[in-house]
């Protein structure tokens, strides 16, 4: 009886499991099936920039795959990864403050605010991390509830 009930309960967080790291997944900006294009999210925080990852340097958190520049910040980043997970599963994040829409980022604009990561959109003489500094503790709130709402 007691195996019985374990194994209900193992099967029952597996399905749990694998139904959250799919909605995840699904939420998550993931071009090439790879978060942030392929770039190193610990390099960001270490090195203050963008730098791309190389595709023998994965792993994969909760159904999301990242690439490293470095076996150092591979390692990092298994240790603690919800330090260097993108805000907003990686999307601009000024498109969801403004408009709770998921747009795709450049890498390499980017903005670290009290230790997360923010990516934005910049291309054809929009770089909406300029219009997100202009106004960043109300955009900043507004994705944050947008995202949430995404993400029911």
């Amino acid at each position: 009886m007691k195996k019985t009930i374990l194994l209900l309960l193992v099967a029952l967080a597996t399905t749990t499991f694998g139904q959250n790291a799919s909605k995840r997944v699904a939420a998550f900006n993931l071009e090439k099936k790879v978060a942030i294009q392929g770039y190193d999210p610990v390099a960001y925080f270490k090195q203050n920039k963008a730098v791309k990852g190389k595709e023998a340097l994965t792993t994969t958190f909760e159904g999301v795959v990242y690439q490293f520049s470095s076996q150092i910040n591979k390692d990092i980043f298994i240790k603690s990864p919800d330090n260097f997970e993108p805000e907003y599963g990686g999307w601009c994040a000024y498109a969801m403050g403004s408009a709770g829409e998921k747009v795709e980022i450049n890498p390499e604009t980017f903005k670290i605010v009290n230790g997360k990561l923010y990516l934005f959109y910049n291309a054809f003489f929009n770089n909406t991390l300029k219009i997100w500094n202009k106004d960043e503790t109300s955009l900043k709130a507004k994705a944050d509830l947008n995202w949430k709402k995404i993400n029911k």
